[in-house]
């Protein structure tokens, strides 16, 4: 006799979908109705939880190293210095800032509204939904829960479930230490992010790829939620003869391979003057070396899954490797690989990387190269190496991009004072710093005004000597 268990299964796994479902439910309503105590909009309570969120991680510093080694081999060196300093960094700015940032701002009454006061208030917008990466899975999950939360919004956090330690680690505490009406993380994959779109959110922030930024804006639409969309694109970094090129060399490896290149503003591909090419190549050869980016480093990254290894594998061209080309797949290892010969149809320059592969073009003409940057979707950064003037401002005048560097690589994203987002294909709105208190804060603006001294020229009857002097104040 043969049992077919499938229809059980199915059934089973819809039942416990629709309990999960039932709860976040709970959750997110008794989250709506805990905002409308007022309670987060008190600085106190603001930063009592953002201290108490700087405490919990600091306590459990060794296991968040534990969990994301496990997930992806990432160093203790590399985890501090790209995540946890971050979220350490962004609750000490909030803390120094917060009270400045929720002072009403004064702005100027213009002519017709005398006798009046304007006022900007920063108020919060209620309910949040951030859905984290994997990449950074603690600083891209926690960085924006801790700017909502500062600007006094309630949160559901769901983490990638792709780094899997990662989230359950986040998850077991912030739910063991934090009201969950206040702030929630929610385990799960598809089906239960799929679920929790359904739910209506005051706004919605979302980190990954442009694919599932798609379907997450989408869902949003639905209940015209705002959202915030940080997403990729493929970065270039343009080098040119008048570049620094050991130091454009140097920077370039660090910031392309740490994490084995799974960076969302990494630099994609190089852009090469063709006079300087070869001198260039070697530098970077030596520099991959020379930094020891090696299977069994411990400071190497390995790549997060089966499905990505199998995928950058492929972006892997044989016949136009200039360095490394070596993989293991028991271990989801990659060695940093250089690709020459490439122009703008290869496979490789078809997508987003994100992984330690790094296409070179040659150009000899910088404009035109520019042009053709142009004619792509517009990136999360672009990086150029040069000490010519010219270049730089055409550089700055002519490309749209996320934000991004010249003589260095990503190392924009460490000023809290630069905001830190997408243009176009690359992403919707911004954070870090000032800017990641506005997007989770809605600006009302209110005017005063006195009860006396007003002309009555904007009231009935008009007349043609009350026309002339509405039209004066134009």
């Amino acid at each position: 006799m043969v049992f077919c268990f499938k229809p059980y299964l199915g059934k089973r796994i819809a039942i416990t979908l629709q309990i999960l479902y039932m709860e976040i439910q709970e959750i997110v309503a008794k989250q709506k109705e805990f905002f409308k105590t007022q309670q987060t909009k008190n600085l106190r309570f603001r930063k009592m939880y953002l201290e108490k969120l700087r405490d919990l991680i600091l306590k459990n510093e060794n296991l968040l190293y534990e969990a994301i080694d496990k997930d992806f081999g990432k160093s203790k060196f590399d985890t501090f210095t790209t995540e946890i300093s971050f979220i350490l960094n962004d609750i000490k700015y909030y803390l120094k800032n917060l009270n400045s940032f929720v002072k009403p701002k004064k702005v100027s009454t213009n002519l017709v509204n005398q006798f009046g006061k304007s006022r900007i208030y920063s108020e919060p917008l209620g309910n949040i939904l951030v859905i984290g990466a994997w990449n950074y899975p603690y600083q891209l999950s926690l960085s924006p829960i801790i700017a909502a939360l500062a600007a006094g919004n309630c949160c559901i956090l769901k983490p990638s479930e792709i780094a899997g330690n990662t989230m359950k680690i986040m998850a077991k505490i912030i739910n063991e230490n934090f009201p969950p009406e206040y702030l929630y993380a929610y385990e799960g994959g598809i089906d239960e992010t799929t679920e929790l779109l359904k739910l209506k959110f005051d706004k919605i922030f979302f980190t990954g790829s442009t694919a599932i930024g798609k379907i997450v804006y989408k869902a949003a639409a639905e209940n015209l939620t705002p959202v915030t969309l940080e997403l990729g694109g493929k970065s270039p970094s343009i080098i040119t003869k008048d570049a620094n090129l050991e130091v454009a060399a140097k920077r370039i490896v660090w910031g392309k391979f740490i994490n084995a290149g799974q960076t969302c503003v990494a630099p994609d591909y190089l852009l090469v003057e063709e006079s300087i090419q070869e001198q260039f190549l070697e530098m970077l050869r030596k520099y991959i070396q020379e930094f020891k980016y090696e299977q069994d480093s411990d400071h190497y990254t390995r790549i997060i899954n089966q499905k990505n290894f199998e995928r950058l594998i492929k972006l892997i061209n044989k016949d136009k490797i200039y360095f490394g080309g070596n993989f293991k797949a028991a271990n989801l290892f990659i060695e940093p690989t250089i690709l020459t010969n490439i122009n703008w149809n290869d496979e490789v320059m078809q997508e987003e990387i994100f992984g330690p592969i790094l296409p070179v073009i040659s150009f000899t003409n910088f404009n035109i190269t520019l042009n053709e940057i142009l004619e792509h979707e517009k990136p999360l950064a672009a990086y150029l190496f040069t000490n010519n003037s010219e270049e730089k401002e055409n550089f700055i005048q002519k490309l749209s991009f996320g934000g991004g560097c010249i003589n260095d690589v990503m190392m924009h994203l460490g000023n809290e004072n630069l905001p830190f987002g997408g243009v176009g294909n690359s992403g919707i709105g911004n954070y870090h710093g000032k800017f990641g208190f506005e997007t989770f804060s809605h600006q009302k603006a209110v005017l005063e005004r006195a009860t006396w001294g007003e002309p009555n020229l904007k009231y009935p009857p008009y007349s043609e000597k009350k026309f002339s002097w509405i039209k004066s104040f134009m």
